[in-house]
């Protein structure tokens, strides 16, 4: 008896019983090699939130900051002096705080970068270290 493919039952029987899944001389270190990738990938992570973390504290008190020197600078501006006076107050007071702003954005930015580069060079290291382990296992007899 066939079945629509042509193949016996004993047909099948035999290519499964001859089906031989690869050989690895030394699933222990391959174990181990995956455990160490793991390990890196979670290390990267662990740098990568704290780098979040430390942006999110920078930003809250870079607001808090903007906010103390906002109402500091209303409080000047209600003082008594003349229009043109005002306006040069004004003017300098948007200077400065325009160049605050953006040493502020430049700083969560190196921040950010800086989280970023060290998980990268984490998961990079590593990466190395398992090709390199790979070629020591392949390398060995029955590998």
């Amino acid at each position: 008896m066939s079945d629509r493919f042509g193949m016996k039952p004993d047909d099948v029987m035999k290519m499964f019983a001859e089906f031989r899944l690869p050989h690895f001389a030394d699933l222990e270190s391959l174990a181990q090699a995956q455990r160490r990738n793991l390990e890196a990938l979670s290390a990267a992570n662990r740098v990568a939130l704290e780098g979040a973390q430390a942006v999110a504290r920078r930003h809250m008190e870079i607001v808090q900051s903007a906010m103390t020197d906002m109402t500091e600078a209303m409080r000047s501006m209600s003082g008594t002096e003349n229009p043109q006076e005002r306006a040069t107050r004004q003017a300098e007071l948007l200077k400065s705080g325009y160049e605050r702003a953006v040493a502020n954005m430049k700083e969560v930015a190196d921040l950010i970068q800086k989280s970023n580069g060290e998980a990268l060079a984490l998961l990079n290291k590593r990466f190395a270290e398992a090709m390199d382990e790979i070629k020591q296992i392949s390398a060995k007899p029955g590998g």
